[in-house]
C-alpha cells in the first residue's frame, strides 16, 4: 500500500469519527434539551416546586444537599448555587455523613436529597434519623414511588425518558434535569428573599462585579499630597508645575479652607494656547473650568465611573460632606481597580 493512499484512508477514517461524534452531539444536547422541556410541562399541573421553595423559606438554618455518585456531583453544585444566592446551604456526602457529618445537620436545617433511582442505600441508611431530628426533607428522584419519594415532605420528580448515552446507561440527561430545576429552585428562593446585585456581590467579593459594588471611592482615590493642588491665585506656570509633578493630567485650584473652585486640565491647556500668547502673567483663575464634578470619597467607585462616562472627563475631584477637597480620582485609578 503507498504512503498516499495510506494517508487518504486515514483522512476519510478521520472524517467518520468526525461525522459521528457531530451527529452524537446533536442527539445529545436534543435529548437533554427534550428532558428538560418535559420537566417544564409536568410542573404546569404540578406544584411540587413552589412548596419545596416554601419549605425552603421556613427553614431556621442551612439546607444540607446530599447525594453519592453522580448525583453527589450535582448536590455539590446546587449547595454552591444556593450559598451564593442567599440560600444558607453545604454538601454533606452520605457515607461521610454516614460515619460522624450527621452531625452537622440540626432540626433547623431542612435536607435536600438527591437519588435517580430513590433507593440509594447510603442516602437511606442516614434519612431515617434526619427525619426523626424533625428536619424537613426534599427528595429529588427519578422514581415516584422509591423509597425516597415516599419518605419526603416534598418530591421533586427529575424522571427523563432516557438517557443521552448511547447505552442509556450513563447519568446524562436525568443529570441535566436535576442541575436544571436546582438552578430553578435557586431562582425562585432568590426572588422570594428579594436578593440584589449588593447581596451578590458580598458574596463573590473577588469577581468583577463584587469589585464593582464593594470598591468605593475612598478605596481607589489618590490622597494626600498625591492631590495635585494650587491656590486661585497661583500663576499658569505653577499650576503647569503641580500638574506636571503630579501626573494626573490636571490640578484643582482651592480657596483658603480647601475648597475647590475649578480645576485646570492638559485639554484646558491646549486650547489655551489657541489664544494666549504670553503666558507670564496668566492667573489661573482666570483661566480655570469652574464648578468641576465631584464626588463623595463614600460613593461607589462605579458611580465615579458613570459620571466621567457621562461627561467624557477623566478626572475627577473628591470632597467630604462639608465640601473640602480629600482627594482625586483618574480613570486610570479605576481601570487598575478593575472597576472598569
Amino acid at each position: 500500500m503507498s504512503v498516499t493512499h495510506e494517508k487518504t484512508m486515514l483522512k476519510a477514517f478521520d472524517r467518520n469519527i468526525t461525522e459521528r461524534a457531530m451527529q452524537l452531539a446533536r442527539e445529545t444536547l436534543e435529548i437533554e434539551a427534550d428532558a428538560i422541556r418535559a420537566v417544564h410541562a409536568r410542573l404546569a399541573t404540578d406544584d411540587s416546586v413552589g412548596r419545596a421553595v416554601a419549605l425552603l423559606l421556613e427553614c431556621g438554618g442551612r439546607v444540607v444537599v446530599s447525594g453519592i455518585g453522580k448525583s453527589g456531583h450535582i448536590g455539590r453544585k446546587i449547595a454552591a448555587t444556593l450559598a451564593s444566592t442567599g440560600t444558607p446551604a453545604m454538601f454533606v456526602h452520605p457515607a461521610e455523613a454516614a460515619h460522624g457529618d450527621l452531625g452537622m445537620v440540626t432540626a433547623q436545617d431542612a435536607f435536600i436529597a438527591i437519588s435517580n433511582s430513590g433507593e440509594t442505600a447510603e442516602l437511606m441508611s442516614i434519612l431515617p434519623i434526619v427525619k426523626r431530628m424533625g428536619s424537613p426533607l426534599i427528595a429529588m428522584t427519578g422514581n415516584p414511588s422509591s423509597s425516597l419519594a415516599q419518605l419526603a415532605d416534598v418530591h421533586l420528580d427529575v424522571s427523563v425518558a432516557k438517557e443521552a448515552c448511547p447505552l442509556n446507561l450513563a447519568p446524562t440527561a436525568s443529570t441535566t434535569v436535576t442541575l436544571a430545576l436546582g438552578d430553578a429552585l435557586a431562582v425562585a428562593l432568590l426572588d422570594a428573599r428579594g436578593f440584589k446585585e449588593e447581596d451578590f456581590a458580598r458574596s463573590h467579593p473577588g469577581g468583577a462585579l463584587g469589585r464593582r459594588l464593594l470598591t468605593h471611592v475612598r478605596d481607589v482615590m489618590r490622597s494626600g499630597d498625591a492631590v495635585p493642588r494650587v491656590t486661585a491665585d497661583a500663576s499658569l506656570s505653577s499650576a503647569l508645575l503641580e500638574i506636571t509633578q503630579k501626573g494626573m493630567g490636571m490640578t484643582a485650584i482651592v480657596d483658603a479652607d480647601g475648597r475647590p473652585l475649578g480645576v485646570f486640565t492638559d485639554g484646558d491647556l491646549r486650547r489655551l494656547i489657541e489664544r494666549v500668547q504670553d503666558f507670564s502673567k496668566v492667573v489661573i483663575r482666570d483661566v480655570m473650568h469652574a464648578n468641576p464634578r465631584r464626588v463623595n470619597p463614600e460613593q461607589l467607585a462605579v458611580d465615579a465611573v458613570r459620571v466621567m462616562e457621562e461627561f467624557r472627563i477623566n478626572q475627577m475631584l473628591v470632597v467630604d460632606d462639608a465640601g473640602k477637597l480629600v482627594g482625586a480620582l483618574h480613570i486610570h485609578d479605576l481601570t487598575r481597580a478593575k472597576v472598569i
